[in-house]
């Protein structure tokens, strides 16, 4: 199993969540078994977000899909998201 931890600054929460919230069929598309989204305390904007994968290739296809930069954009994320890959 593989676990992604994925840290990027978004515009607005909320607006980041509604993008978030319709994607889940891209997810499971993509490989995502499971998934949470955490947000800093002291900084509400900034996001931690969780997804399970059952190996490291199908989450670096997954992370390299045009469809999901696309999202990523439009729900207002800021700069380049932080991921990192753990097994």
């Amino acid at each position: 199993m593989t676990v992604a931890h994925i840290l990027h600054r978004v515009a607005d929460y909320d607006a980041w969540r509604k993008v978030y919230d319709t994607v889940g069929d891209m997810q499971k598309e993509g490989g995502v078994t499971e998934q949470s989204v955490h947000r800093m305390v002291d900084d509400p904007d900034n996001v931690l977000v969780i997804h399970h994968f059952a190996d490291a290739e199908t989450a670096q296809a997954f992370f390299g899909r045009a469809d999901l930069r696309e999202a990523m954009e439009r729900s207002g994320v800021q700069g380049q998201p932080r991921v990192e890959l753990f097994e």
